[in-house]
């Protein structure tokens, strides 16, 4: 684990990230160890110390932090690169991202050049601690407290489903304060900290989940992030929304790779009648998967656009990019198993993976029953606004 004093990297040089450059890294580093990332219940050191050389941990970040100063369209291009090789990978990026832009958004002078250079080099993985045992990432339900001590804030109560988790080095949680709901920065290694991991997930198995107890844990009096009782709102319109547009992006991913694996194998697959493609049910599956998986990178595409131009109507962009995503890429895995048959159900196949994964779309960074209720409730406010 890296300390918190780790002198700030120099300046990465390196080109700026690109879908092209992202598609290269995790078809070249990802792709071909997913499964064993899958299986293995981990991402090793090798791995990720080559997405922090490629500049993609956090590559918004300004480059005066050692970031690569990419806009929010690319870093969803790179969400859906990575989903594409490997769910669990692109899943570290994600909470990592979150962490990195809750500080550059709201934190202190202090923080930021404390923490973005290590952020955004991967010398510091950070994980996002909301979710809770019996109240899940709902806000208004966390039991977790946060309280002023001799020494700064002290930490109390448990966190539950954290991707990342085992590894991280810095958690960014929300508890209640006095004054509302807070977001602490917490190392690690402060006192009081313990990580037990949680193994045998339906998907994404490779992301390193784990339930995180703070017991007294010393967070520090420079711990707290924006304003104490800032965090609610910070929550529902900064962090989570940066969340749902990688989920979006991720799930096009597993979109293209449904579509990937099923043209390859059909291709090649002969029946008495001929190769498996000619079919005309087949067919009718396949262009499916085109027409879906264009429609949804079109959806997080224009969600990103507006994040870049500031437009606050990236916020519902994002819900709908998501909902629509990932109810796809759970309903293309399901197909493409259907396609592969026994082949794709057996351990270790590729569909048999994207099936496990697509379905963990549907639920993390906000199910898709309150994606449908959010939605539905702004089409009622511009209704009667109309």
């Amino acid at each position: 684990m890296t300390s918190s004093l780790t002198e700030p990297p120099a300046l990465d040089l390196a080109p700026a990230v690109d879908r092209a450059a992202a598609r290269r890294f995790a078809q070249t580093h990802v792709a071909p160890l997913a499964g064993r990332f899958d299986q293995d219940g981990r991402v090793p050191q090798e791995t990720l110390d080559q997405i922090g050389a490629a500049g993609l941990w956090a590559p918004f970040l300004p480059v005066e932090y050692g970031g690569r100063g990419a806009s929010m369209l690319t870093v969803g291009h790179v969400h859906e690169e990575v989903g594409r090789a490997c769910s669990s990978v692109r899943s570290l990026l994600t909470v990592h991202g979150m962490v990195s832009w809750a500080v550059l958004r709201f934190g202190g002078p202090e923080q930021r050049r404390r923490w973005l250079p290590p952020l955004a080099a991967g010398t510091v993985l950070g994980a996002f601690c909301l979710s809770e045992p019996g109240a899940g990432s709902d806000a208004a339900n966390l039991t977790a407290r946060a309280t002023r001590g001799a020494r700064g804030w002290v930490v109390d109560g448990v966190k539950k489903w954290i991707t990342g988790g085992q590894r991280a080095d810095l958690f960014l949680v929300f508890a209640r304060t006095g004054s509302g709901i807070g977001a602490f920065l917490v190392p690690r290694d402060a006192p009081g900290v313990t990580v037990t991991p949680i193994h045998g997930m339906l998907g994404t198995r490779g992301s390193m989940l784990a339930e995180i107890t703070f017991d007294g844990a010393q967070a520090g009096p420079d711990a707290l992030v924006g304003p104490d009782g800032f965090a609610a709102g910070m929550v529902m319109t900064g962090v989570l929304d940066l969340g749902r547009y990688s989920v979006a992006a991720g799930s096009v991913g597993i979109l293209q790779a449904c579509l990937d694996a099923c043209a390859r194998y059909t291709a090649r697959r002969e029946v008495s009648s001929g190769p498996l493609r000619d079919l005309q049910l087949i067919q009718a599956k396949v262009s499916d998967m085109v027409t879906d998986t264009r429609a949804a990178r079109l959806l997080y595409e224009e969600a990103g656009r507006l994040k870049d131009r500031g437009d606050a109507g990236t916020l519902m962009a994002t819900w709908v990019a998501k909902y629509f995503a990932s109810v796809a890429a759970a309903r293309h895995a399901a197909e493409a198993v259907q396609i592969h048959g026994a082949a794709g159900c057996g351990p270790g196949h590729p569909v048999e993976r994207l099936y496990r994964d697509a379905k963990v779309m549907e639920i993390i960074e906000g199910s898709n029953e309150i994606q449908r209720i959010t939605i539905a409730a702004d089409a009622y406010r511009e209704t009667s606004h109309g």
